[in-house]
């Protein structure tokens, strides 16, 4: 005898990291979407990095400059047209989680005007790593997933806890 509940979606993700979870988020507006996880959502390496999102953000930037160390740290195991690509659309991304609530620390500038807290980390030659302290991808999954939540098509869930739970805990643990 089968016990377990039947679910019917349009789309199956496999996978509740920041790339899943964002792609159902963006599906969710026309379809119905079930994201699974192998383990509780929360368990994923998404919610546990620590560092930041690189994008060209300063005007001192540029995304040749971006391609460019990023070919030199890849020690010449990058396909160029891929770090050309991700690195042209690197900003609009992280605009897109801005937009779905993900908080990236700011900082006043000497005039006043606040802007993000960009740091340079290695390999880069420029600021351009966006972060939330050293939470970044919790911040990410978790704001991804309250988003989600209020989109009736989107359900994400994994072994041992519940989308309702994931989102409790998230907000929780940002404040």
């Amino acid at each position: 005898m089968n016990t377990l509940p039947e679910h019917s979606c349009d789309v199956l993700i496999i996978g509740s990291g920041a790339a899943g979870l964002s792609l159902a988020l963006r599906l969710a507006d026309q379809h119905q979407v079930i994201v699974l996880s192998k383990g509780p959502v929360t368990e994923g390496s998404t919610f546990y990095a620590q560092g930041g999102i690189a994008a060209v953000f300063d005007e001192t930037d540029s995304i040749d400059s971006h391609v460019e160390d990023t070919l030199i740290a890849g020690a010449g195991i990058c396909d160029r047209h891929a770090v050309e690509f991700v690195a042209s659309n690197a900003r609009s991304c992280v605009q897109w989680l801005i937009d779905q609530g993900v908080l990236f620390d700011t900082h006043i500038q000497p005039n006043g005007e606040e802007s993000y807290h960009l740091t340079r980390e290695g390999g880069h030659s420029h600021r351009r790593i966006l972060h939330a302290a050293d939470a970044t991808g919790r911040e990410v999954e978790t704001q991804i997933q309250l988003h989600g939540d209020r989109q009736p098509r989107f359900h994400a869930g994994g072994q041992g806890a519940e989308p309702s739970e994931y989102s409790r805990a998230g907000a929780q643990q940002r404040g």
